[in-house]
Parts: C-alpha cells; structure tokens; sequence
C-alpha cells in the first residue's frame, strides 16, 4: 500500500470525547481548503465521532486505517462553499427531561456515549446503543414515538438525532449539555 498524503498531522491519542473533536475541528480550522488532516487517536469512538463532524461540518471524511490500538482518521477541509455545520432544531435541556422524568418514567432515552462511559455513570432506564452502533438499531423503536438521546456533552446526541431524523424518526430530541452537567439520579457499575 502506497503512503497516504497529508498535509497536517493531529496527535490526539490519548484523548477522550470531546476532546478529538475539538483539536480536530481547531486543527482543520488552520488547514486550506482541499488540505488533508490526518488525526491519530485511540479513543474507539473517535471514529464515528470524527467521520459525523466531518460530515455534519460538509468537511469531507476519507476513511480510518487502524495500526494496533491506533486510529488514523483521514479529512479533506472543504471549500467555504462546501460547509455549514448544522445542528439538530429539536434540543431539551437536562432539566426539561428531568422534569419528563417525574412525570413518566418509560421515556425512550438513548445514550449514546461508548459503554465504558456509560458504566460509570448513566440515568436509571436508559438504553446504552454507542452512536457508531445506532443505526444497527432503528428497526428496534417506532418512527413516530418521542426519542431523547443523549451523550456527555450533546454533541454526540446531536449528531445523532440528525441521523435519526434523517432515517425517518419524527419526534427526535437532542438533551444538552447532557451527562456532563446531570444533576439527577444515575447509576453506575459502582452502584
């Protein structure tokens, strides 16, 4: 195999959500147009997470090569007239579906953090379907039925209700800022 041409590389291993994604999109942000980033990372959910921004961003994303516990994600930065990041219209705040909550608790709550993250701290009766997994599931829920996703910061979540949206689902709410600033009841494997 031939050697892939970059034009910038972006150390993020080591890192975790969001983390990546922020010195990716900073890293980009530097780049010009039709320039190559690759972003070397060992989160395994920074390629999922990467290939969505990308996308969601109108950056175009090329592919992830893996070398041991290493991830290298490859992006072209588009043109101006290429981008447009985009987020999903339909937002909840933390409090709202704490509030929903009270009132019933057989929500269709979606975490979309990786399993890991979830097994240290989650809200009770959620289901954990990593985003780079979501869409082997969509068969599993009713397009019309009310669906809150989450993740830690509600980036993830946002990308994610998107994708839903984008399948079909009509009532897809993106719960901001998420985990990171839940201040109701969890569990964890610890509990």
């Amino acid at each position: 195999m031939s050697q892939i041409k970059v034009d910038e590389i972006l150390d993020a291993k080591g890192l975790a959500c969001p983390m990546p994604i922020v010195r990716t999109k900073k890293a980009v942000d530097t780049l010009e147009a039709g320039q190559v980033l690759e972003v070397r990372a060992t989160d395994p959910g920074s390629e999922a997470d990467i290939k969505a921004w990308s996308e969601n961003a109108g950056h175009q994303f090329l592919g992830t090569l893996r070398k041991g516990e290493v991830f290298k994600h490859f992006l072209r930065k588009a043109t101006t007239s290429e981008t447009g990041e985009k987020t999903h219209p339909h937002v909840l705040t933390n409090d709202e579906l704490e509030e929903k909550l009270k009132k019933d608790n057989k929500l269709t709550i979606i975490d979309v953090r990786e399993a890991a993250e979830y097994a240290f701290s989650h809200i009770p009766s959620t289901l954990n379907i990593p985003f780079g997994s979501l869409e082997q599931y969509t068969n599993d829920f009713n397009k019309e039925d009310e669906i809150y996703l989450l993740c830690r910061t509600g980036n993830r979540s946002d990308f994610a209700a998107r994708k839903l949206t984008e399948l079909g689902f009509k009532n897809v709410y993106n719960v901001v800022p998420g985990m990171s600033g839940w201040t109701g009841k969890t569990e964890s494997v610890n509990s």
